[in-house]
């Protein structure tokens, strides 16, 4: 008797064991990824990325092949990609041409175009073929690097390269900052705390203020853009609401810094992935995909647009 007692509390708790695992494994809907997968996932990526520098060229060779094949895919409904953006202020376009602007972007993988398909360097190189449609009318380069957090790219910023391209820049685009909250979900994941993220952004916002100082430094007239990020769990872990605080108070610090100096403008993006109906979203569920890139690319030439229109008037 008492044998049977025992074998059935032994079954009780290993159901119970068995039942708060898979609340763990299934804090989000069915089939989509947690937070914790979320990161690990985008590890992963990191990973892999470090692998590909090591290919031989035949191999990378066969890969480019192999993703070019992929990338002629239709977006959907058998409809193209949007390579340009459609409506373009006259107005921009000949300040572009009349001054042979020089476009620098700066920044982490938003900059570097991850997650865009095509390959065509995400909402930079949408910005560049918008331009550039009827000839080259501005110089663009792209200092983008996926995993940038803020600390490393204020120490890229002492590169030779990356300085001359600065000192002769009319317009410095920059992203920036998703990586330093990044790093604060991998170094607690099994133990996240909202103050973990607030002590972080005291260093982002310390490192943010000198990249802004560096780059004056080394062009007092160029018009800097820092653009804003958005909330990549939104989609998935709505009921989170602490995500969304941690990106506001990020990107709030980041506008602040903006407020503060001459020439300087902060663009929101947060707002462009609020839209549940279009998937904004690469298959990481972590960087935009092309859509994405061209919503935040639209933002970034209306602000421009704006601008150079508010100095013409």
């Amino acid at each position: 008797m008492k044998r049977k007692y025992f074998i059935m509390i032994g079954i009780i708790l290993l159901l119970a064991v068995l039942f708060i695992f898979f609340l763990n494994e299934q804090h989000s809907p069915a089939g989509q990824p947690t937070f914790k997968s979320q990161i690990e996932a985008n590890q992963e990526e990191e990973l892999t990325d470090a692998k590909e520098q090591t290919d031989t060229p035949l191999e990378k060779e066969d890969a480019e092949e192999e993703q070019t094949s992929n990338e002629q895919a239709p977006l959907q409904d058998d409809k193209p990609f949007p390579e340009r953006i459609s409506e373009v202020l006259e107005t921009t376009l000949n300040f572009f041409l009349s001054n042979q602007t020089r476009v620098v972007a700066i920044g982490d993988s938003l900059t570097q175009g991850v997650g865009d398909v095509t390959n065509q360097g995400g909402y930079v190189g949408v910005l560049e073929r918008t331009i550039n449609e009827n000839g080259e009318v501005a110089k663009f380069e792209n200092y983008g690097k996926r995993g940038n957090r803020s600390n490393q790219l204020l120490k890229r910023l002492d590169e030779r390269e990356i300085r001359s391209s600065i000192k002769k820049a009319d317009i410095v685009l920059i992203t920036i900052g998703a990586n330093d909250i990044m790093q604060v979900a991998k170094e607690n994941i099994m133990n996240l705390k909202l103050n973990d993220f607030i002590e972080q952004r005291i260093y982002y916002e310390q490192n943010l203020r000198q990249i802004v100082n560096k780059i004056r430094d080394l062009n007092g007239n160029a018009e800097i853009y820092l653009v804003g990020f958005y909330n990549p769990f939104e989609k998935y872990f709505q009921d989170i609401e602490e995500l969304n605080t941690i990106v506001e108070t990020y990107n709030s610090t980041t506008e602040s810094i903006a407020e503060k100096n001459d020439n300087v403008m902060f663009i929101p993006t947060i707002d462009l992935f609020h839209d549940t109906n279009t998937n904004l979203f690469a298959e990481d569920n972590f960087h935009p995909n092309y859509l994405g890139y061209h919503k935040i690319a639209k933002r970034v030439l209306d602000y421009i647009s704006n601008d150079i229109m508010s100095e013409e008037s």
